[in-house]
Parts: C-alpha cells; sequence; structure tokens
C-alpha cells in the first residue's frame, strides 16, 4: 500500500506508554465518535521520560510496526510528546501511513500569554530535545519560556485514573519547580506538554497563587485527525474499541472502568 492508497477501512490507532493518550482521545471521539479505536499503551517501556532518545528511537518504531502489522489502522496518532519529539521522524520514514504527533503546543501558548512568560511542564526528556528549542526560537522569540521536567506526574495521572488520589506532593513540587524560577510569578500560561499532564489539570490548578492558563494541544490534534480522515465511512455498527498493551493484562484491571468510558472494552497483549 503506497502513501497515497491509504486503507480507510482501518481503526484509528491511539499510542502512548500509558492511558496519558487518553485526553488526546477524548477530544478525538467529540468529533469523530462512530471511529473504530486500537490504543496502545507501552507500559514495558514506561517511563519514557526517563529514557535515552536512543533507547526511544529504536523501541518505539519497532512497536508501531508490530501494531499496524497486527491492526491495521488507517491512522497513527502518537499521543506521546516524549515519543513524538525524539522519534516522530522515524516513524513517518518506516510507516506508509499518515503518522500525526504531539508536540508542545508553544504557538497557541505564545498567542494568549499577555504576561509573555509562559511555563512548560513535560518529562524530563521532553524539555531537553532540541524540537522544543526550535519551537521556542521560531513562535516565542520574544517570550520567556520557563521549562521544568515533572515525570512524577506522570504516575499521579494514572493514579487518577485508577481511582486513587493523585499525590500532592508531585503536584505541588510541579508548580514550585515553575513559580520559584526567575519571573515564575509572572507566569499566565502553562504549556501541559505530556498528555497525562492535562488528567490532573484541575490539581495543578490548586497550587498556583497566580491565575493561569493551561494549555495543551489535544484540540488542535484532534481537528488534524478528523481532516486526514476526511471523507471515511465509519461502520454502522459500533464496535468495542481495544485495549493493546506491552505490559501485563492484569495490570489493567483498575483501570477497566475508566477505559470502559471510552469504549474501549476489549483488551490484548502485544
Amino acid at each position: 500500500m503506497t502513501g497515497d492508497q491509504v486503507d480507510t477501512s482501518g481503526p484509528l490507532l491511539f499510542f502512548d506508554t500509558g492511558v496519558g493518550g487518553l485526553s488526546i482521545l477524548r477530544e478525538a471521539q467529540k468529533l469523530l465518535p462512530d471511529a473504530p479505536i486500537v490504543y496502545a499503551a507501552d507500559y514495558a517501556g514506561m517511563p519514557y521520560g526517563m529514557k535515552t532518545e536512543e533507547e526511544l528511537s529504536t523501541r518505539i518504531p519497532l512497536l508501531l510496526g508490530r501494531l499496524v502489522e497486527r491492526y491495521k489502522p488507517q491512522l497513527v496518532t502518537m499521543a506521546c510528546n516524549t515519543a513524538s519529539t525524539i522519534a516522530l521522524d522515524v516513524v513517518r520514514s518506516v510507516l506508509d501511513i499518515p503518522v500525526v504527533g504531539t508536540v508542545p503546543a508553544v504557538k497557541p501558548a505564545s498567542q494568549i500569554t499577555k504576561t509573555g512568560v509562559i511555563g512548560l511542564l513535560g518529562t524530563s526528556a521532553t524539555i531537553r530535545q532540541p524540537y522544543v528549542d526550535r519551537l521556542a526560537d521560531e513562535f516565542a522569540s520574544d517570550k520567556k519560556l520557563l521549562r521544568f521536567g515533572a515525570p512524577d506526574l506522570v504516575h499521579s495521572a494514572e493514579a487518577k485514573l485508577r481511582g486513587e488520589i493523585p499525590d500532592p506532593q508531585a503536584i505541588q513540587a510541579a508548580v514550585a519547580g515553575l513559580i520559584e524560577q526567575e519571573h515564575g510569578d509572572e507566569i499566565d500560561t502553562v504549556i501541559l506538554a505530556c498528555t497525562h499532564f492535562p488528567l490532573v489539570e484541575e490539581e495543578l490548578q490548586k497550587y498556583f497563587v497566580q491565575p493561569v492558563q493551561f494549555i495543551d494541544g489535544s484540540q488542535g490534534i484532534a481537528r488534524r485527525i478528523a481532516y486526514l480522515t476526511k471523507g471515511t465511512k465509519w461502520p454502522e455498527t459500533k464496535h468495542d474499541g481495544v485495549l493493546v498493551t506491552t505490559g501485563e493484562l492484569d495490570q489493567m484491571a483498575p483501570y477497566c472502568k475508566k477505559l470502559h468510558e471510552f469504549g474501549l472494552r476489549k483488551l490484548e497483549l502485544l
């Protein structure tokens, strides 16, 4: 199948380290409620934010190659900022279907800030990427972009989706990591540069002493998915979505209630 002969009968595949990509899927399902879904969670590789670029640029294309071969999706969404900033180009070069990436929402943040000081929360791997430097140079060169790596927020978001209370110390530390920097008290816009982080937005808000606006790329990504699949005739019969994991299946049991809200009722092992 060549790039201009995309099979439009397949599902949409969403890929993340865990269930953070549900923040992207949520927006996509608002626009495409009838689209069949396969959601892949690389729990065996979590956390991506603590791995090297070399590890991820090898692991992610291999996993996505296996997933595309098995599920034959018409489009892949890399619902992970770390994966996208490191491996998006490689993945696009090896797959012959459209691949949508997730990158920090620096451009829209620079357009809405009033103070000119923007906070960026991401994983340790994401915030150090040259890709983020390029976004900052292109879209926020006249702004102050304060970055902080908060990998523990990933675990807090995962805990929340299991029905547990997110660790307040991790939430507080993430906010402090931004506002305690020079000009941190002037931040009015915060980029959530990990798909897990919007899931704990409410908790983060409580620790900012000043009013801030959170922004992530989920709505724009959903619009891009809808545009690339325009004209697709989705199945008239609704089928259960699939959650496929590289980890242990019993590891997913605490998430089942939340997964069912997204129509993900089948659990499979990759």
